[in-house]
């Protein structure tokens, strides 16, 4: 439906889909990547948060098991919903929890290969590039 132009119709489904199955993370991240389509980043943080959180739980039942690499194909949708959740928060300018979300992230996939940190200096920059000063 995303491809087809069709936002509303995705959120309906996804929604759909959640009522029955509410721990698909995958689920909870698209709807914030479509709130995001819809500049509703209050939304987007909520539907993120919730894809993060349920990953976290899994996560600390299974003692936070490390490294969980974003290579692996079912570990994305955690991730995914992970940034989005770094991104809304520091957007809404709540960089401490951004940066607790990214830490977390960080140790789980210490490569970073979604560029977090980066994200986040970009974000707290305006866009302006960052210049190390010193040796």
């Amino acid at each position: 439906m995303i491809e087809a132009g069709e936002p509303d119709l995705a959120v309906d489904e996804l929604r759909w889909l959640l009522a029955d199955c509410s721990d698909f993370i995958a689920g909870h991240a698209l709807l914030g990547e479509l709130a995001l389509m819809k500049n509703d980043v209050e939304l987007a943080r909520g539907h993120f948060g919730a894809g993060y959180q349920l990953g976290l739980q899994t996560l600390r039942r299974a003692k936070m098991p490390k490294p969980l690499p974003y290579s692996q194909p079912a570990n994305r949708p955690f991730f995914a919903a992970g940034r989005g959740l770094a991104w809304s928060l520091a957007t809404l300018g709540k960089r401490p929890m951004a940066e607790e979300v990214v830490d977390t992230l960080f140790q789980l996939d210490a490569t970073d290969p979604l560029k977090l940190r980066a994200m986040l200096d970009e974000l707290a920059s305006g866009g302006l590039p960052i210049v190390e000063l010193g040796g």
